[in-house]
């Protein structure tokens, strides 16, 4: 019992195999906003005008939407090829004339704080993400 007890320590501790790699391709991003209370229908709303132009700059929004356990908390979760194509396109987006000029005072003026958390996904896994119910209506 106590070497099957290591003998699974050991496989969970293991890096992932070659075939769990390939599966894992896509870059996701989960950002949680903290907003300012009675804000976040505006923020919602400025997120799906904000669609539009994350489209343009290529940045793949598979769902976004308020969390249903308070009035303060929102989810926008963005896919990307590789950890540097993430760094790449969201330093284009944000240093764009387009955001800094349109919508971004506003949406920050709505933002207590957030938090981002980056993760390997399979392509299977963010293609659920994005026909759940993450993703709200324009």
């Amino acid at each position: 019992m106590l070497l099957g007890g290591w003998t699974a320590l050991l496989l969970l501790a293991s890096p992932p195999s070659a075939v769990a790699r390939q599966a894992a391709q896509t870059t996701v991003e989960l950002r949680s906003y903290n907003l300012k209370p009675g804000t976040r229908d505006e923020f919602h709303r400025l997120v799906v005008a904000t669609l539009p132009l994350l489209e343009r700059w290529k940045i793949d929004v598979v769902g976004y939407g308020p969390s249903t356990h308070d009035s303060i908390s929102y989810l926008l979760i963005r896919s990307f090829r590789s950890i540097e194509d993430r760094e790449r396109l969201e330093a284009s987006f944000y240093d764009s004339r387009e955001w800094l000029e349109g919508l971004r005072e506003r949406v920050l003026a709505l933002v207590e704080s957030y938090t981002t958390v980056v993760l390997p996904l399979d392509s299977a896994t963010v293609d659920g993400l994005r026909s759940g119910l993450l993703r709200h209506r324009r």
